[in-house]
């Protein structure tokens, strides 16, 4: 199954085992069906290389980072981002679901750990 154009870094399930999350290096998050492995979202909002993808527990939610300095949240439902946190002073490496969803935490080569609010506006 080949859907990106460059180096896939991540992958990730979804809760049910029906959706497959990738992160590559082409810039994009893609959410592909395992049913007949097409594509069903293509998230094209960071602007350099992806490093890390992750469901939410309930898989509503995709966490992505980047080499553009950027945590994404991104609702699946919805197929669009929903909120963009940037205030990293390098590359974001992994982003991990807090089992409730409630936050999100991320590694980032600054050596810094964040966690971070997926609902930032609650």
């Amino acid at each position: 199954m080949k859907h990106n154009s460059a180096p896939v870094k991540s992958v990730d399930f979804s809760c049910d085992d029906k959706l497959l999350v990738t992160g590559s290096d082409d810039k994009t998050v893609k959410v592909i069906a395992l049913s007949d492995r097409k594509v069903v979202l293509n998230l094209t909002s960071h602007n350099n290389w992806v490093k890390s993808v992750r469901f939410s527990t309930d898989s509503k939610l995709i966490g992505s980072g980047s080499d553009d300095r950027t945590c994404k949240i991104w609702d699946v439902n919805k197929k669009t981002c929903v909120y963009t946190y940037s205030d990293y002073a390098g590359v974001v490496n992994v982003v991990r679901f807090h089992p409730d969803n409630s936050s999100i935490a991320s590694g980032c080569f600054d050596r810094k750990i964040r966690v971070l609010l997926t609902n930032p506006a609650s």
